[in-house]
């Protein structure tokens, strides 16, 4: 079985070498991992996994070869019941006839407004109805249940795509920049954005100035140029968790073709709007985040900004202070995207929404108004729209 893992992962292009995996039996052996799958998964992973790239294919990889192994438990014991069992019998299933009846409390005011007042009010926990914090019910606060509009407290991940606030401590993942692009006309869309220059130290060949030179001089005299490269300055902003999770893979192709295509490539995540911060590692985004500010100050006006998301999201995230679904933003969403746009003139959106869905959802609207229309699909074709709009 752990040759297995080792196989796969060598399989899933994780570099994995025979050393480390010869540490791993050793300390194994050593019974360092003791009899518990959690201590194995934790030291397999630190013995065998050198870049934090690679934390999701391991876990990947791991998860089908060890699929049927269960933690040690008192066989004569009676198991728990799983807790997600138990969640599921308590979710409210409504028809759509009954979810239209339902309404919202009305705004962004009022929404807060009841939410400030059921906190001073309830004193316990609460399953089922239509007014207090709780699970399973129709009030417009909590987990697995319905409202049209709402703030989403104590649940894993959304399932209806409405609620406006999330008061949840969600992680995402990092995007792959190794996964292999299915086909290169990414790459081809994104060469049209291209300003060849020489630059750095004399590495390739120059025949023609070594002919020059070699029938001038009388002897060999070989000649050296700097590679060309491609000197277009690029800043990626990049839409993460939520509602991008369906576009993960195509996101994925993206930044990958991107980082191939340019030397001058620096990439920022955001979640669904950009607001005062951004970051660089998702894993790592409540502790190290990183002021916009000092992004707008660090990059000079030259570079070309693209920002990929599916720009859904409730529209109190752009036009209202506080309106982010999961922090308190002081300003606005809009006011930073017209920062970002008037420091960097020459910018588009990149949406993976298929663009004849658009007009159903008020907030791509908003986004595309404030990027003056240049919001394009993220098809080879909308790429290379965008592309000759950045190329202009």
């Amino acid at each position: 079985m752990f040759v297995d893992l080792f196989l796969e992962l060598r399989k899933a292009r994780v570099p994995v070498s025979l050393r480390e995996y010869l540490t791993l039996l050793e300390a194994v052996k050593l019974g360092i991992a003791s009899y518990s799958v959690d201590e194995f998964y934790y030291l397999s992973r630190s013995a065998l996994v050198k870049d934090e790239r690679n934390l999701d294919k391991f876990d990947q990889v791991f998860g089908h070869v060890f699929k049927g192994l269960e933690y040690l438990s008192d066989i004569f014991g009676v198991e728990d019941v799983p807790e997600e069992w138990l969640k599921a019998l308590a979710e409210k299933t409504l028809t759509d006839e009954e979810k239209a009846e339902i309404e919202a409390l009305g705004g962004w005011e009022k929404l807060m407004e009841t939410l400030k007042k059921r906190l001073e009010e309830q004193q316990g926990r609460h399953e089922g109805g239509s007014k207090w914090i709780g699970t399973a019910g129709t009030s417009p606060y909590g987990a697995y249940g319905y409202n049209p509009e709402g703030v989403r407290i104590g649940q894993e991940e959304g399932r209806e795509g409405r609620a406006v606030k999330v008061w949840d401590k969600r992680e995402y993942k990092n995007l792959d920049d190794s996964v292999e692009i299915g086909t290169r006309n990414i790459k081809v869309a994104l060469r049209r954005l291209r300003r060849f220059a020489r630059e750095g130290a004399p590495t390739e060949l120059d025949l023609p100035d070594t002919i020059h030179a070699t029938a001038k001089q009388g002897w060999l005299d070989i000649r050296m140029v700097p590679e060309r490269h491609n000197a277009v300055k690029v800043l990626l902003f990049l839409d993460a968790g939520g509602s991008m999770d369906p576009h993960v893979r195509v996101c994925q192709e993206l930044f990958s073709a991107a980082r191939t295509e340019f030397k001058h490539l620096e990439y920022y995540y955001f979640h669904n709007c950009p607001y005062e911060a951004v970051w660089r590692d998702n894993r790592r985004r409540h502790a190290e985040r990183i002021d916009t500010y000092q992004v707008l100050h660090t990059y000079p006006a030259d570079y070309k900004v693209v920002f990929v998301g599916d720009a859904s999201m409730s529209p109190y995230e752009i036009v209202y202070p506080g309106g982010s679904v999961e922090h308190f933003n002081p300003e606005p969403g809009e006011v930073w995207m017209r920062r970002l746009t008037q420091v960097y003139p020459r910018a588009v959106w990149l949406n993976p929404v298929p663009e004849k869905y658009w007009k159903y959802t008020p907030s791509i609207d908003m986004l595309s108004q404030l990027m003056d229309g240049r919001m394009f699909p993220l098809t080879l074709e909308g790429l290379d729209r965008a592309m000759r709009e950045l190329s202009r």
